[in-house]
């Protein structure tokens, strides 16, 4: 990981609630300086808020189509971003490496527009409970020297029940196919949960690599409703 870099002079601020990470840490038996960590986690956690989506009716916002809103939100996200990168603003939970380059909450904005709005119902359920709830089990699992050995086979199983259940429920697949590719699914996602880029991010990958891999098997066996 590269070494952390400092902000630029005269930087804006974006930075409070470094005590409530601390008390966060303290309160899970970690060291407060961890507390970054673990909100990131969290945070990583409440992008399935996304699926919310799928509840919302058509014309909920009544002027303009709920797909437009969620872009509008994306592009939100892009703006902070560009005030980051440009102006100097500071986020917290940043870290080092993402200094110069788009910070992973970037991605994960990204994948899971991108999934809701372009995979089928069934598909983007499984894999952005999978992301959102898998990838910070993995970092949390390797973070603990006492319980780094639980990884991957822990997210492994976190990510096929979760895929399983939502192929199954929400996409009503053939539990046998279901579960299979539930599986399918979570090979893929912890497997590319690793990689490591400069330009490309877990959080993007983990999210549309999977999400590729169970629409090509869908095509593959028939169409499964999509």
């Amino acid at each position: 990981m590269r070494a952390p870099v400092g902000p630029p002079p005269r930087a804006l601020r974006l930075h409070r609630g470094g005590g409530f990470r601390r008390r966060l840490a303290t309160a899970f038996g970690r060291d407060p300086e961890a507390g970054d960590a673990l909100w990131r986690r969290v945070l990583h956690g409440a992008g399935a808020f996304v699926l919310v989506y799928y509840l919302v009716p058509v014309e909920f916002f009544v002027l303009v189509p709920k797909e437009v809103v969620l872009l509008a939100a994306l592009a939100a996200v892009g703006l902070l971003e560009a005030l980051r990168l440009v102006a100097g603003l500071e986020l917290p939970t940043i870290r080092g490496y993402e200094a110069g380059r788009p910070a992973s909450f970037v991605f994960y904005a990204v994948a899971l527009v991108g999934a809701v709005l372009l995979a089928p119902r069934a598909i983007a359920v499984a894999v952005v409970l999978g992301t959102a709830f898998v990838d910070p089990l993995a970092g949390e699992l390797r973070a603990d020297a006492r319980r780094v050995r639980f990884a991957p086979w822990v997210p492994f199983a976190a990510y096929a029940a979760l895929a399983t259940v939502a192929l199954g429920v929400v996409g009503r697949w053939p539990w046998p196919i279901a579960l299979g590719l539930g599986g399918v699914a979570a090979a893929v996602g912890v497997a590319v949960e690793r990689w490591r880029f400069r330009w490309l991010d877990d959080d993007l990958t983990m999210t549309v690599v999977p999400a590729v891999v169970l629409y090509a098997w869908a095509v593959a066996l028939g169409g499964l409703g999509i």
